[in-house]
Protein backbone atom coordinates (compact mmCIF):
# COMPACT_ATOMS: atom_id res chain seq x y z
CA UNK A 1 0.00 0.00 0.00
CA UNK A 2 2.95 3.01 0.34
CA UNK A 3 3.52 2.72 -3.35
CA UNK A 4 -0.84 3.78 -3.51
CA UNK A 5 -0.19 6.29 -0.23
CA UNK A 6 2.73 8.12 -2.16
CA UNK A 7 0.56 8.14 -5.97
CA UNK A 8 -2.85 9.14 -4.19
CA UNK A 9 -4.24 12.39 -5.61
CA UNK A 10 -6.72 14.63 -6.49
CA UNK A 11 -6.28 14.73 -10.53
CA UNK A 12 -6.20 10.04 -10.09
CA UNK A 13 -8.24 7.43 -9.17
CA UNK A 14 -6.05 4.62 -7.94
CA UNK A 15 -7.73 0.89 -9.74
CA UNK A 16 -6.55 -2.22 -7.47
CA UNK A 17 -7.73 -5.53 -9.33
CA UNK A 18 -6.85 -8.41 -8.34
CA UNK A 19 -9.01 -12.06 -7.75
CA UNK A 20 -11.69 -12.57 -5.25
CA UNK A 21 -10.82 -13.05 -1.94
CA UNK A 22 -6.76 -12.67 -2.27
CA UNK A 23 -7.04 -9.87 0.65
CA UNK A 24 -8.31 -6.26 -1.56
CA UNK A 25 -10.76 -5.37 1.23
CA UNK A 26 -8.34 -6.08 3.46
CA UNK A 27 -5.64 -4.39 2.03
CA UNK A 28 -7.44 -1.39 1.72
CA UNK A 29 -9.01 -0.87 5.23
CA UNK A 30 -5.24 -1.41 6.50
CA UNK A 31 -4.55 1.31 4.76
CA UNK A 32 -8.12 3.39 5.97
CA UNK A 33 -6.90 2.51 9.47
CA UNK A 34 -3.73 4.61 9.12
CA UNK A 35 -5.70 7.54 6.88
CA UNK A 36 -5.38 10.84 8.74
CA UNK A 37 -7.89 12.47 6.56
CA UNK A 38 -11.92 12.00 6.34
CA UNK A 39 -13.14 9.28 3.91
CA UNK A 40 -16.44 7.70 2.83
CA UNK A 41 -16.36 3.74 1.96
CA UNK A 42 -18.69 1.85 -0.43
CA UNK A 43 -19.58 -1.36 -1.48
CA UNK A 44 -20.65 -1.87 -4.78
CA UNK A 45 -22.45 -4.79 -4.77
CA UNK A 46 -25.09 -3.06 -2.30
CA UNK A 47 -27.90 -1.80 -4.88
CA UNK A 48 -28.51 1.57 -3.20
CA UNK A 49 -24.60 2.25 -4.04
CA UNK A 50 -25.52 0.99 -7.13
CA UNK A 51 -27.99 3.42 -7.53
CA UNK A 52 -26.24 6.33 -5.89
CA UNK A 53 -23.06 5.88 -7.90
CA UNK A 54 -24.83 5.67 -11.38
CA UNK A 55 -26.66 8.95 -11.08
CA UNK A 56 -24.62 10.76 -13.11
CA UNK A 57 -25.24 13.96 -10.84
CA UNK A 58 -22.54 16.48 -10.67
CA UNK A 59 -25.02 18.37 -7.53
CA UNK A 60 -25.73 15.06 -5.99
CA UNK A 61 -21.70 14.12 -5.75
CA UNK A 62 -20.88 17.36 -4.45
CA UNK A 63 -23.56 17.37 -1.71
CA UNK A 64 -22.41 13.96 -0.94
CA UNK A 65 -18.96 14.44 -0.51
CA UNK A 66 -17.85 17.48 -0.31
CA UNK A 67 -14.98 18.19 2.14
CA UNK A 68 -14.07 14.58 1.99
CA UNK A 69 -10.24 13.80 1.32
CA UNK A 70 -10.75 10.39 0.11
CA UNK A 71 -13.44 8.82 -1.40
CA UNK A 72 -13.06 4.19 -1.49
CA UNK A 73 -15.28 2.37 -3.66
CA UNK A 74 -15.07 -1.92 -3.29
CA UNK A 75 -15.95 -4.34 -5.46
CA UNK A 76 -16.60 -0.92 -8.12
CA UNK A 77 -17.30 -3.25 -11.28
CA UNK A 78 -20.69 -3.80 -10.04
CA UNK A 79 -21.40 -0.56 -11.14
CA UNK A 80 -22.83 0.10 -14.06
CA UNK A 81 -21.27 2.93 -15.98
CA UNK A 82 -18.62 3.36 -12.89
CA UNK A 83 -15.98 5.33 -15.57
CA UNK A 84 -17.94 8.27 -16.20
CA UNK A 85 -19.26 8.84 -13.10
CA UNK A 86 -15.51 9.00 -11.35
CA UNK A 87 -14.29 10.99 -14.14
CA UNK A 88 -17.44 13.34 -13.04
CA UNK A 89 -16.56 12.99 -9.37
CA UNK A 90 -12.94 13.76 -10.03
CA UNK A 91 -13.73 16.93 -12.49
CA UNK A 92 -15.97 18.81 -9.97
CA UNK A 93 -15.67 17.65 -6.13
CA UNK A 94 -12.58 19.93 -5.13
CA UNK A 95 -10.07 17.52 -3.77
CA UNK A 96 -11.02 14.25 -3.80
CA UNK A 97 -8.89 11.17 -3.93
CA UNK A 98 -10.66 8.18 -5.03
CA UNK A 99 -9.62 4.54 -4.68
CA UNK A 100 -11.42 1.93 -6.66
CA UNK A 101 -11.26 -1.82 -6.65
CA UNK A 102 -12.78 -4.67 -8.18
CA UNK A 103 -12.56 -8.39 -8.29
CA UNK A 104 -13.24 -9.24 -12.62
CA UNK A 105 -11.11 -6.54 -14.86
CA UNK A 106 -13.95 -7.72 -17.43
CA UNK A 107 -16.44 -5.23 -16.22
CA UNK A 108 -14.18 -2.78 -14.31
CA UNK A 109 -11.27 -1.62 -17.21
CA UNK A 110 -14.20 -1.61 -19.64
CA UNK A 111 -15.96 0.60 -17.90
CA UNK A 112 -13.11 2.94 -16.78
CA UNK A 113 -10.53 2.61 -19.28
CA UNK A 114 -11.71 5.06 -22.00
CA UNK A 115 -13.35 7.49 -19.47
CA UNK A 116 -10.33 7.70 -17.27
CA UNK A 117 -7.20 7.48 -19.96
CA UNK A 118 -4.41 9.55 -18.43
CA UNK A 119 -6.34 10.09 -15.32
CA UNK A 120 -5.57 6.41 -13.41
CA UNK A 121 -2.78 4.17 -11.40
CA UNK A 122 -3.79 1.25 -12.01
CA UNK A 123 -2.27 -2.44 -9.77
CA UNK A 124 -3.03 -5.71 -9.84
CA UNK A 125 -3.03 -7.58 -6.69
CA UNK A 126 -2.35 -11.55 -5.97
CA UNK A 127 -2.65 -14.37 -4.05
CA UNK A 128 0.21 -14.08 -1.38
CA UNK A 129 3.37 -14.16 -3.05
CA UNK A 130 6.87 -15.96 -1.37
CA UNK A 131 8.26 -12.84 -1.95
CA UNK A 132 5.56 -11.20 1.22
CA UNK A 133 5.99 -14.78 2.84
CA UNK A 134 9.50 -14.21 3.14
CA UNK A 135 9.68 -11.29 5.41
CA UNK A 136 7.89 -13.59 8.14
CA UNK A 137 9.50 -16.53 7.42
CA UNK A 138 13.55 -18.01 7.61
CA UNK A 139 14.93 -20.07 4.89
CA UNK A 140 14.30 -23.41 6.85
CA UNK A 141 10.76 -22.36 7.39
CA UNK A 142 9.96 -21.88 3.47
CA UNK A 143 11.85 -24.95 2.53
CA UNK A 144 9.62 -26.69 4.47
CA UNK A 145 6.29 -25.53 3.16
CA UNK A 146 7.45 -25.45 -0.54
CA UNK A 147 5.20 -28.60 -0.81
CA UNK A 148 2.48 -27.47 0.82
CA UNK A 149 2.59 -24.02 -1.49
CA UNK A 150 2.90 -26.06 -4.55
CA UNK A 151 0.08 -27.78 -3.59
CA UNK A 152 -2.25 -25.51 -1.81
CA UNK A 153 -1.18 -22.06 -3.57
CA UNK A 154 -1.00 -18.57 -2.09
CA UNK A 155 -5.02 -17.75 -1.26
CA UNK A 156 -4.72 -16.06 2.60
CA UNK A 157 -7.12 -18.50 3.87
CA UNK A 158 -5.24 -21.41 2.70
CA UNK A 159 -1.91 -20.24 3.80
CA UNK A 160 -3.98 -19.57 7.55
CA UNK A 161 -5.49 -22.57 7.23
CA UNK A 162 -5.55 -24.80 10.13
CA UNK A 163 -5.18 -28.10 8.02
CA UNK A 164 -5.23 -29.74 4.49
CA UNK A 165 -8.75 -30.96 4.60
CA UNK A 166 -9.39 -26.98 5.37
CA UNK A 167 -6.98 -25.85 2.57
CA UNK A 168 -9.87 -27.74 0.03
CA UNK A 169 -12.61 -26.65 1.08
CA UNK A 170 -11.34 -23.34 1.03
CA UNK A 171 -10.45 -24.16 -2.60
CA UNK A 172 -13.15 -25.34 -3.59
CA UNK A 173 -15.50 -22.69 -2.44
CA UNK A 174 -13.27 -20.00 -4.14
CA UNK A 175 -13.76 -22.03 -7.31
CA UNK A 176 -17.06 -22.45 -7.46
CA UNK A 177 -18.95 -19.48 -5.33
CA UNK A 178 -16.34 -16.81 -6.59
CA UNK A 179 -14.40 -17.50 -9.82
CA UNK A 180 -17.26 -19.18 -11.56
CA UNK A 181 -20.13 -17.77 -10.54
CA UNK A 182 -18.33 -14.59 -11.62
CA UNK A 183 -17.66 -15.62 -15.57
CA UNK A 184 -21.37 -17.30 -15.62
CA UNK A 185 -23.28 -14.58 -14.04
CA UNK A 186 -21.78 -12.60 -17.54
CA UNK A 187 -24.33 -12.11 -19.99
CA UNK A 188 -23.68 -13.12 -23.84
CA UNK A 189 -22.16 -16.49 -22.93
CA UNK A 190 -23.89 -19.14 -24.87
CA UNK A 191 -22.28 -22.49 -23.37
CA UNK A 192 -21.39 -21.42 -19.98
CA UNK A 193 -20.77 -25.33 -18.93
CA UNK A 194 -17.78 -25.43 -21.40
CA UNK A 195 -15.96 -22.82 -18.99
CA UNK A 196 -15.14 -25.47 -16.57
CA UNK A 197 -13.90 -28.40 -19.38
CA UNK A 198 -11.84 -25.29 -20.68
CA UNK A 199 -10.29 -24.68 -17.78
CA UNK A 200 -9.97 -28.54 -17.30
CA UNK A 201 -8.00 -28.87 -20.58
CA UNK A 202 -5.89 -25.89 -20.41
CA UNK A 203 -4.72 -27.36 -16.31
CA UNK A 204 -3.28 -30.51 -17.96
CA UNK A 205 -1.56 -28.14 -20.91
CA UNK A 206 0.89 -26.21 -18.37
CA UNK A 207 4.03 -25.16 -19.81
CA UNK A 208 2.59 -26.37 -23.49
CA UNK A 209 1.45 -24.39 -26.36
CA UNK A 210 -1.99 -24.31 -26.34
CA UNK A 211 -4.23 -25.17 -30.45
CA UNK A 212 -7.32 -23.06 -30.07
CA UNK A 213 -8.45 -24.93 -32.89
CA UNK A 214 -7.72 -28.24 -31.08
CA UNK A 215 -9.53 -26.82 -27.67
CA UNK A 216 -12.60 -26.16 -29.85
CA UNK A 217 -13.19 -29.36 -31.10
CA UNK A 218 -12.35 -30.92 -27.82
CA UNK A 219 -14.87 -28.59 -26.29
CA UNK A 220 -17.19 -28.67 -29.53
CA UNK A 221 -17.43 -24.53 -30.10
CA UNK A 222 -15.56 -22.66 -32.43
CA UNK A 223 -11.81 -21.03 -32.18
CA UNK A 224 -13.56 -17.71 -31.72
CA UNK A 225 -15.86 -18.40 -28.89
CA UNK A 226 -12.43 -20.83 -27.27
CA UNK A 227 -10.16 -17.17 -27.79
CA UNK A 228 -13.25 -15.54 -26.22
CA UNK A 229 -13.19 -17.18 -23.77
CA UNK A 230 -10.35 -17.78 -22.83
CA UNK A 231 -9.68 -13.59 -22.92
CA UNK A 232 -12.97 -13.54 -19.85
CA UNK A 233 -10.59 -15.95 -17.99
CA UNK A 234 -7.43 -13.83 -17.97
CA UNK A 235 -9.54 -11.02 -16.98
CA UNK A 236 -11.01 -12.84 -13.88
CA UNK A 237 -7.70 -13.65 -12.57
CA UNK A 238 -7.94 -17.35 -12.93
CA UNK A 239 -5.69 -17.56 -15.69
CA UNK A 240 -2.07 -16.02 -17.44
CA UNK A 241 -1.13 -15.83 -21.05
CA UNK A 242 2.63 -15.85 -21.92
CA UNK A 243 3.08 -15.36 -25.59
CA UNK A 244 6.21 -16.67 -27.84
CA UNK A 245 9.23 -14.98 -28.52
CA UNK A 246 10.61 -14.58 -31.96
CA UNK A 247 13.10 -11.81 -33.82
CA UNK A 248 15.72 -12.93 -36.01
CA UNK A 249 14.60 -17.00 -37.02
CA UNK A 250 11.93 -18.14 -39.45
CA UNK A 251 11.73 -21.17 -37.36
CA UNK A 252 10.97 -19.58 -33.96
CA UNK A 253 7.14 -20.75 -32.50
CA UNK A 254 5.42 -16.90 -31.77
CA UNK A 255 2.12 -17.09 -33.22
CA UNK A 256 1.16 -19.35 -30.12
CA UNK A 257 0.49 -18.87 -26.44
CA UNK A 258 1.12 -20.78 -23.06
CA UNK A 259 -1.14 -20.37 -20.55
CA UNK A 260 -0.54 -20.22 -16.72
CA UNK A 261 -2.70 -20.62 -13.89
CA UNK A 262 -2.66 -17.50 -10.90
CA UNK A 263 -2.66 -19.78 -8.13
CA UNK A 264 -1.83 -23.54 -8.12
CA UNK A 265 -4.28 -24.18 -4.95
CA UNK A 266 -7.16 -23.01 -8.18
CA UNK A 267 -6.01 -25.33 -10.91
CA UNK A 268 -5.74 -28.40 -8.45
CA UNK A 269 -9.02 -27.68 -7.14
CA UNK A 270 -10.38 -27.49 -10.93
CA UNK A 271 -9.33 -31.12 -11.25
CA UNK A 272 -10.13 -31.93 -8.20
CA UNK A 273 -6.56 -33.63 -7.26
CA UNK A 274 -4.61 -32.48 -3.71
CA UNK A 275 -2.35 -35.62 -3.86
CA UNK A 276 1.18 -34.67 -1.89
CA UNK A 277 3.85 -35.10 -4.62
CA UNK A 278 5.29 -37.60 -4.52
CA UNK A 279 2.11 -39.51 -5.62
CA UNK A 280 1.41 -37.12 -8.48
CA UNK A 281 2.63 -37.22 -12.05
CA UNK A 282 2.33 -33.42 -12.71
CA UNK A 283 4.96 -32.32 -10.84
CA UNK A 284 6.45 -30.55 -13.94
CA UNK A 285 3.55 -28.57 -14.41
CA UNK A 286 2.73 -27.62 -10.94
CA UNK A 287 6.68 -26.41 -10.38
CA UNK A 288 6.68 -24.53 -13.79
CA UNK A 289 3.33 -22.56 -12.98
CA UNK A 290 4.69 -21.82 -9.37
CA UNK A 291 8.14 -20.45 -10.47
CA UNK A 292 6.67 -18.63 -13.57
CA UNK A 293 3.71 -16.89 -11.30
CA UNK A 294 6.10 -16.34 -8.18
CA UNK A 295 8.57 -14.45 -10.35
CA UNK A 296 5.85 -12.04 -12.49
CA UNK A 297 4.00 -11.15 -8.89
CA UNK A 298 7.80 -10.47 -8.03
CA UNK A 299 8.77 -8.10 -10.84
CA UNK A 300 5.36 -6.80 -10.78
CA UNK A 301 5.96 -5.86 -7.07
CA UNK A 302 9.10 -4.61 -7.46
CA UNK A 303 7.87 -2.73 -9.87
CA UNK A 304 10.64 -4.30 -12.62
CA UNK A 305 9.31 -3.42 -16.53
CA UNK A 306 9.46 -6.98 -18.10
CA UNK A 307 8.42 -8.34 -21.14
CA UNK A 308 7.69 -11.97 -20.46
CA UNK A 309 7.95 -14.97 -23.44
CA UNK A 310 8.32 -18.57 -23.96
CA UNK A 311 10.87 -19.12 -26.57
CA UNK A 312 10.56 -22.89 -28.91
CA UNK A 313 11.87 -23.44 -32.43
CA UNK A 314 9.95 -25.80 -34.43
CA UNK A 315 12.33 -28.37 -34.00
CA UNK A 316 11.44 -28.90 -30.38
CA UNK A 317 14.67 -26.64 -29.06
CA UNK A 318 12.95 -24.20 -26.51
CA UNK A 319 12.89 -21.96 -22.73
CA UNK A 320 10.52 -21.96 -20.31
CA UNK A 321 10.66 -18.45 -19.81
CA UNK A 322 12.10 -15.10 -21.51
CA UNK A 323 12.45 -11.98 -19.79
CA UNK A 324 13.37 -8.94 -21.82
CA UNK A 325 14.24 -6.47 -19.70
CA UNK A 326 16.73 -3.23 -19.65
CA UNK A 327 17.28 -4.13 -23.64
CA UNK A 328 18.66 -7.46 -22.64
CA UNK A 329 17.20 -10.54 -23.01
CA UNK A 330 17.31 -13.46 -20.21
CA UNK A 331 16.23 -16.95 -20.65
CA UNK A 332 14.97 -19.64 -17.66
CA UNK A 333 14.54 -23.14 -18.18
CA UNK A 334 12.80 -24.83 -15.36
CA UNK A 335 13.56 -27.68 -13.52
CA UNK A 336 12.21 -29.67 -10.68
CA UNK A 337 15.03 -32.05 -10.47
CA UNK A 338 18.44 -30.36 -9.29
CA UNK A 339 19.89 -32.85 -11.17
CA UNK A 340 18.65 -31.63 -14.46
CA UNK A 341 20.86 -28.60 -15.79
CA UNK A 342 20.52 -28.71 -19.67
CA UNK A 343 22.48 -26.31 -21.55
CA UNK A 344 21.16 -23.44 -23.66
CA UNK A 345 20.15 -24.59 -26.92
CA UNK A 346 22.81 -23.46 -29.41
CA UNK A 347 20.41 -21.97 -31.68
CA UNK A 348 19.61 -19.24 -28.57
CA UNK A 349 23.00 -18.39 -27.62
CA UNK A 350 24.04 -18.44 -31.35
CA UNK A 351 20.96 -15.81 -32.40
CA UNK A 352 21.35 -13.71 -29.28
CA UNK A 353 24.47 -13.23 -28.64
CA UNK A 354 24.16 -10.95 -25.34
CA UNK A 355 21.21 -13.32 -24.29
CA UNK A 356 21.49 -14.50 -20.56
CA UNK A 357 20.93 -18.44 -19.79
CA UNK A 358 20.53 -19.93 -16.16
CA UNK A 359 18.70 -23.25 -14.97
CA UNK A 360 15.89 -22.79 -11.89
CA UNK A 361 15.28 -25.37 -9.67
CA UNK A 362 14.84 -26.37 -5.92
CA UNK A 363 18.35 -25.46 -5.41
CA UNK A 364 18.55 -21.93 -6.44
CA UNK A 365 14.70 -20.93 -6.91
CA UNK A 366 13.87 -18.48 -4.25
CA UNK A 367 17.21 -16.14 -5.38
CA UNK A 368 15.02 -16.24 -8.52
CA UNK A 369 11.47 -15.00 -6.73
CA UNK A 370 12.66 -13.25 -4.03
Amino acid sequence: MPKIKKRLSPNRVSVIYGPRQVGKTTLINKFLEDYEGSYKFYNGEDIEVQDLFTSQSIEKYQSLLGGVDLLVIDEAQHIKGIGRNLKLIVDHVEDINIIASGSSSFDLANQIGEPLTGRKWTYTLYPISQLELSEYEDYTQTKSLLDQRIIYGGYPEVITAPNNDYRVDVLNEIVNSYLLKDLLELEGLRYKDKISDLLTLLAFQIGQEVSLSELGDNLDITKETVKKYLSLLEKAFVIMEVGGFSRNLRKEVSKTSRYYFYDNGIRNAIIGNFNPLSKRDDIGMLWENYIVTERIKKQAYGGTKSNTYFWRTYDQKEIDLVEERGGKLHGYEIKWSEDKKPAAPSDWMETYENAEYKVINKENYLDFIN
